[in-house]
C-alpha cells in the first residue's frame, strides 16, 4: 500500500505504539483489585433520576446479562478506564453495544446504517468502543444459544471489518470519509445471496413504515376537538407539572438551536401536546418526552425530547475544551453530527424549565434496530456492518492511519479483541447475578414488567 508521506508517518506512529501496548494484550481482562461494587455504581448513577421510575430500570436490567450490559455503561466505563490504552483518541460513543447501531433516514429519505445513540459520547480511546461492541456480541451470542467459539467468531468478524475499513480510510481524504455511508439500497444490491437480499429488503420495508403517519394513530387521540397523546400508564403519561406554557418555553430554546432554514420549517407546525415516555434500559428514570405538533391539513410531527446528563466517560477522559460539556444536550447533538454520516433534520437541543439539558430529534422516523437472530452467517454479517459503521465514526474524528497502523493487516488483533469479549461476557454474567441477588434480598427495588 503506497501512502503519502504524512499518512505513512501516522501509520508508523500507530505501529510504534505496539511497543507500549501489544495487540495481544487486548485479549486480557481481570477486574481491578479495587473494582467498585457494580450494584453500588448503578445505585449512585440514579442520582437525579425520577425515583418512581428507578425500579423499572432495575427490573429491565435484571431480565438478562445483555439487558444488564445495556444499562451498565457506567460500570464498563470504569472497568475500561482501569486498563492501558494506545493513546489514540477519537470521538467515542461511550455506549457502543450492538443495539446502539441501526437504520435511520437521511434528509433525502434514503435509509442508511450506522450508530444511533450518543448519550455518552465524548472524545476518548477508540478501543473502548470496540471492546464494548465485542463484549455485547459474545453476551448476546450466548443468550442465543451459541457456544463461545461461534460467538467469538462473530465478534472477531466485526473487529476485522473495522480494521480493514480503517486501512481504506487511511488512504482517503477527510471529505471522502465525511461523505462515506452505508446505504441500505446499495447493501441490497451487493447482498451475497438471494436470502440475504430478501432479508435486507424486508428490513428496508420495516424501516420505511416507522414514520409519523403510521405512528400517530397508535399514540394520538382526540379530546375536546384537539389531538392529544393518549396516556398508557406507567410508560406514557402526562406528568403532574405539565403545562402548555412550560412546553412552549422549552420549544423556544430548542428552536434557537436549529439552523435558520430548519427554524422556518419548524415554524410551520403548531404545538398540540406533550407527554412523558419511559424509554430504553439505561435511560429509564431520565426525563424523556414525546411532543406532538401539527401543520395545516392535519399533518403531524412527533419529536422525542430526551434529557442529557453527563457522559459516563467524563470522569475518565481529559476534556480539553470545557465548551464540549457546557450543555450536555449540545454535546450529544455535536457527537451525533460527528459520528453519523447524516443526521435528523430536526436534531437540536434546549434547556428545560428547571435548567436541565435536553436534546431533540424526530421520534423513530425510519429508525430501526436490527438484533442478532442466532444464525452465525446472518449475525456475522451484522457484526461486519457494525464494524464498518464504527470505523467511519472513528475515522471522521481521529487518525485512521495511526489506528490502522496499530491494528495491522493480520487477524491477531481480531482474535485478541474477541477473547476480551469472552472474558468480559463472564464478568457481565457475574455482575448480572449480583444485581439479581440484590433485588431478591431487597437491597434494590425492581419492577417486574412481565406480570
Amino acid at each position: 500500500m503506497r501512502l503519502a508521506g504524512e499518512v505513512q508517518e501516522q501509520v508508523e506512529d500507530g505501529r510504534s505504539r505496539r511497543e507500549l501496548l501489544s495487540r495481544r494484550s487486548h485479549g486480557a481482562w481481570a477486574p481491578a483489585v479495587d473494582r467498585p461494587d457494580p450494584v453500588e455504581v448503578l445505585i449512585a448513577s440514579n442520582e437525579g433520576r425520577l425515583e418512581e421510575l428507578v425500579p423499572i430500570r432495575f427490573g429491565r436490567m435484571a431480565v438478562s446479562p445483555f439487558a444488564f450490559l445495556r444499562g451498565a455503561a457506567d460500570v464498563m466505563a470504569s472497568d475500561l478506564a482501569a486498563m492501558p490504552t494506545t493513546g489514540l483518541q477519537v470521538q467515542a460513543s461511550g455506549d457502543c453495544h450492538l443495539l446502539n447501531f441501526g437504520l435511520f433516514a437521511t434528509p433525502e429519505r434514503n435509509v442508511v446504517f450506522g450508530l444511533n445513540d450518543f448519550d455518552e459520547s465524548l472524545p476518548g480511546p477508540w478501543e473502548w468502543d470496540l471492546k464494548r461492541l465485542v463484549a455485547s456480541f459474545v453476551v448476546v451470542g450466548r443468550e442465543l444459544g451459541f457456544d463461545d467459539d461461534p460467538a467469538m467468531a462473530v465478534a472477531a468478524a466485526g473487529v476485522r471489518a473495522y480494521r480493514e475499513r480503517m486501512w481504506k480510510y487511511a488512504e482517503m481524504s477527510p471529505l471522502e470519509i465525511w461523505y462515506d455511508r452505508i446505504d441500505l439500497a446499495q447493501a441490497i444490491e451487493e447482498a451475497p445471496d438471494r436470502a440475504a437480499r430478501k432479508q435486507r429488503k424486508r428490513i428496508s420495508r420495516q424501516a420505511r413504515r416507522r414514520v409519523a403517519e403510521n405512528l400517530v394513530p397508535k399514540l394520538v387521540t382526540t379530546k375536546d376537538g384537539r389531538p392529544r397523546i393518549a396516556d398508557r400508564l406507567p410508560l406514557l403519561y402526562h406528568p403532574s407539572d405539565y403545562s402548555v406554557e412550560r412546553a412552549l418555553g422549552f420549544l423556544a430554546t430548542y428552536r434557537a438551536s436549529l439552523p435558520r432554514d430548519r427554524q422556518v420549517l419548524f415554524d410551520r407546525y403548531q404545538f398540540q401536546d406533550a407527554a412523558a415516555k419511559v424509554v430504553g434500559v439505561g435511560s429509564v428514570g431520565t426525563r424523556c418526552f414525546v411532543t406532538l405538533l401539527t401543520a395545516d391539513g392535519g399533518h403531524s410531527l412527533l419529536l422525542q425530547v430526551k434529557e442529557a446528563n453527563a457522559s459516563v466517560l467524563e470522569p475518565y477522559v481529559e476534556v480539553r475544551d470545557q465548551d464540549t460539556i457546557a450543555h450536555n444536550g449540545n454535546r450529544v447533538v455535536v457527537a451525533q453530527h460527528l459520528m453519523q454520516p447524516v443526521s435528523d433534520i430536526f436534531l437540536g437541543w434546549g434547556t428545560g424549565p428547571e435548567g436541565r439539558d435536553f436534546y431533540v430529534r424526530q421520534l423513530r422516523d425510519m429508525k430501526l434496530s436490527v438484533a442478532p437472530v442466532g444464525d452465525v452467517t446472518r449475525d456475522t454479517r451484522y457484526a461486519q456492518f457494525c464494524g464498518l459503521a464504527l470505523a467511519r465514526a472513528h475515522a471522521n474524528t481521529g487518525s485512521a492511519a495511526a489506528i490502522a497502523g496499530y491494528l495491522g493487516t493480520g487477524t491477531k488483533v481480531d482474535k485478541a479483541f474477541a477473547r476480551f469479549g469472552q472474558a468480559y461476557a463472564d464478568q457481565t454474567e457475574r455482575d448480572h447475578r449480583m444485581l439479581v441477588e440484590a433485588i431478591e434480598s431487597g437491597r434494590v427495588l425492581a419492577t417486574d414488567e412481565s406480570t
